[in-house]
């Protein structure tokens, strides 16, 4: 049996095996699309404004517009009255020009009319419609949105690089941009393996498990903001793997296997993907989520990456490697999750030689503390549990409470 100075001089740097996963992604390809259908991509061009915002002087309130000046000594004992010369509701445009003594009725978004240069709220009148009294006063420019005011003609209201959210696809509606130029979600083809794996909701038989990963990744990638979807779970037969593979070539921008990658004799994963190219496996020097493996298969080299068929080293794994492809191949430039350090609430054993990822959760303190029954790659009730990954470093056997340690702060994701 190897002693620890031979494994680990097998084993991979987490760093090192990141980048290399990382070598030869870009971002996909530029594509035009309905702004509808654009949320959560990453605008590959700038957008600007094609006209100004507000694109024309309008109030800011139901009310009247008037001339400020005719209404400068109004007040609640010695009212002014005005005539109402119009009405104008958002949409519409007074023809009228307000003079001397007159008055337009309008409302909220309404263009303002020639002549007037302020509007005078609604509850400091009687709500007159032929003939308004005004009880109070109002300066020039008072209770008007102006043209230009928040955006110019011209200027670029977003940035390429810039997520679409919510508060994004508004500006882009507002200057008219109803097809955007953006780098699309990644489509991901999810594939389990594993000749133990049922659906779930399959009454189970002694010796079976559900597809627990396939579930998992597709979410992880979702979050992540890509479009995946799960073939399978595909038995250990090494002709209905390849063939799952061999299927999804034309249809996805990446390949995300789990299971398979270890050293067992039914590990058909590693058995087909070895023959195929640049498809390399790995041992990478952390805990869980030791044996890994990625490439590129099919004319178009479509990457793959393959991942521990354990649930908790599937995770781990998906935080350390997958997500940051996806991130890379949406257009973003920090494809790595944010980490900082916090105390460690109490004691924590980690293996030599090794970078650890502990399922964690926060104290109303701030410390981190470990969740679960244990460390073991299976568990999943401290994977359900975590708010935060507990990264130790791997010259790090042993943690004490109170001592600093880096986060993954996960609570990002949840929605």
């Amino acid at each position: 049996m190897a002693d620890d100075g031979s494994l680990a001089a097998v084993l991979r740097g987490v760093d090192e095996y990141q980048q290399e996963v990382l070598a030869g992604i870009g971002a996909l390809a530029p594509l035009a699309l309905p702004l509808s259908a654009a949320h959560g991509c990453v605008l590959a061009a700038d957008v600007s404004a094609p006209w100004p915002l507000p694109s024309f002087d309008n109030s800011a309130m139901d009310g009247y517009a008037v001339r400020a000046q005719d209404v400068a000594e109004a007040t609640q004992a010695s009212p002014v009255e005005l005539t109402v010369i119009d009405d104008v509701p958002a949409g519409f445009r007074s023809v009228e020009t307000v003079a001397a003594g007159q008055a337009v009725r309008i409302m909220t978004g309404a263009p303002m009319p020639d002549g007037a240069d302020a509007v005078v709220p609604v509850e400091r009148t009687d709500g007159g419609t032929g003939v308004v009294h005004v009880t109070g006063s109002v300066s020039p420019g008072a209770y008007v949105r102006r043209a230009a005011e928040d955006v110019v003609t011209g200027e670029v209201v977003l940035t390429a690089g810039t997520v679409i959210g919510a508060r994004q696809t508004a500006i882009l509606a507002a200057v008219g941009s109803g097809v955007v130029v953006v780098h699309p979600r990644p489509r991901i083809a999810v594939i389990s393996t594993g000749s133990e794996l049922v659906e779930p909701g399959t009454p189970l038989r002694h010796g079976l498990v559900t597809d627990s990963n396939g579930y998992l990744l597709v979410a992880a990638c979702t979050e992540a903001g890509a479009d995946a979807y799960r073939v399978g779970p595909i038995v250990d037969d090494e002709t209905a793997f390849l063939n799952a593979v061999e299927d999804q070539l034309h249809r996805c921008d990446l390949i995300l296997t789990s299971g398979g990658v270890s050293m067992g004799a039914y590990d058909t994963v590693k058995a087909v993907l070895s023959g195929l190219g640049t498809v390399e496996f790995s041992k990478v020097a952390m805990n869980p989520g030791m044996p890994q493996g990625h490439g590129f298969v099919g004319a178009d080299r479509v990457p793959i990456i393959t991942l521990p068929g354990n649930p908790v080293s599937s995770y781990v794994s998906f935080e350390a490697f997958v997500r940051p492809v996806i991130r890379a191949m949406r257009g973003l430039t920090d494809v790595l999750r944010p980490q900082r350090e916090v105390p460690i609430g109490s004691g924590l054993d980690s293996p030599a030689g090794k970078r650890q990822y502990a399922r964690g959760r926060f104290l109303p303190s701030g410390e981190a503390v470990p969740v679960g029954h244990g460390q073991g790659s299976h568990l999943f009730g401290g994977l359900a549990a975590a708010q935060a990954l507990i990264v130790v470093g791997e010259d790090t056997t042993r943690l004490e409470p109170g001592d600093l340690v880096s986060v993954i702060d996960l609570r990002a994701d949840e929605r």
